[in-house]
């Protein structure tokens, strides 16, 4: 089944899951209607019981709907959105949002209020506007392409955008990030790993939250694209009830490096409205990352990070870095000392 027929198959209903689960859809019928719902039927298949790791991740739940106080922008975004399709928070890189979809929609995304609905939609003249942007602000070496998932986008509208972003002299780095190799594996077809090798330097990063996630076909994915010599990173978010236990990251990260795969970054969850459910102390991180060490190479350790509204960019998590938590939090960073609220980390 090729990647397109697998993504018009998707669930995007509470009635489909109700099908498939016995499941009473109505309690899902609001919180589907304020995120929007797409499983992919190999996502779908990972699943073995309601409310496992892949079916928190996936499957909406009433919590979502919880007056958490959380911003709907948990990024602060918009303050540092010069045109709509960019997000320039650091003096060297920048964001380039060229697809409002995803093969499948996680219930902790911290775009989960605009993604899959015309909120972070972009026509063709704004993603145009971007790559404009972009090519005048001669500081800007490293562009990563996101949204939604950019390798949602054809072929030839991929090419389209990456040879736009060649084009411009001063951008020495393109990195993509997508989930596809987890949700929708079939998508990473020999063709377009054939694409994507002609624009190198690029870095591809994943996203991949627990063991059960690695399996043979996308391993075979990610083999097709670092057989090709591009270099795959992985970023996990610590979710509670997903991946928040040191004998799951470890079996995570010991997978991922088989798979060449680089662990690259384990996030503290951002403060989207709608995912406080998921939400695991720093403590709980710190421990993990504890207890990895010794029992998995340093090349299979992520760093673990927080990243800030403010634009401070992502802070390291190190116990030595915590230097006061109160009300507050005072981290030791190598650009000075960065002060966070405390509700933050918790």
């Amino acid at each position: 089944m090729s990647w397109k027929s697998q993504l018009a198959d998707s669930i995007t209903t509470p009635e489909q899951l109700s099908e498939r689960f016995g499941i009473d859809p109505e309690p899902l019928r609001a919180v589907a209607a304020s995120y929007p719902l797409r499983i992919t039927p190999h996502y779908l298949n990972l699943i073995d019981t309601s409310g496992d790791p892949i079916w928190r991740q996936c499957v909406p739940d009433l919590s979502e709907l919880v007056v958490d106080g959380l911003p709907e922008d948990s990024l602060n975004e918009a303050a540092f959105s010069p045109v709509p399709a960019v997000v320039h928070r650091y003096p060297d890189r920048a964001l380039l949002l060229v697809s409002g979809q995803c093969a499948g929609y996680c219930r902790f995304c911290t775009r989960k209020n605009r993604v899959g609905t015309t909120a972070l939609t972009f026509s063709t003249e704004q993603i145009a506007a971007g790559i404009a942007y972009i090519a005048a602000n001669s500081g800007i070496r490293d562009v990563i392409l996101t949204g939604g998932d950019p390798l949602l986008l054809d072929d030839d509208r991929l090419e389209e955008i990456l040879m736009a972003l060649r084009n411009i002299s001063h951008v020495e780095i393109i990195r993509i990030g997508t989930r596809v190799p987890v949700t929708l594996p079939e998508r990473i077809t020999p063709q377009l790993c054939q694409l994507l090798v002609r624009f190198q330097p690029l870095y591809l990063n994943t996203h991949f939250n627990h063991p059960r996630e690695l399996v043979a076909v996308s391993v075979k994915a990610c083999a097709r694209l670092a057989d090709v010599g591009i270099p795959l990173g992985n970023q996990t978010v610590l979710l509670r009830g997903v991946n928040d236990d040191p004998e799951v990251m470890v079996a995570l990260c010991r997978g991922l490096l088989k798979m060449r795969v680089r662990p690259y970054y384990l996030h503290h969850l951002d403060q989207a409205r709608g995912t406080a459910h998921f939400r695991a102390p720093v403590e709980r991180g710190l421990e993990i990352l504890a207890a990895m060490r010794g029992q998995v190479s340093g090349l299979g350790i992520p760093q673990y990070v927080v990243d800030p509204p403010g634009g401070q960019g992502k802070v390291p998590l190190l116990p030595e870095n915590l230097l006061e938590v109160g009300e507050t939090v005072k981290l030791k960073t190598a650009c000075g000392i960065v002060e966070l609220p405390n509700s933050l980390l918790r």
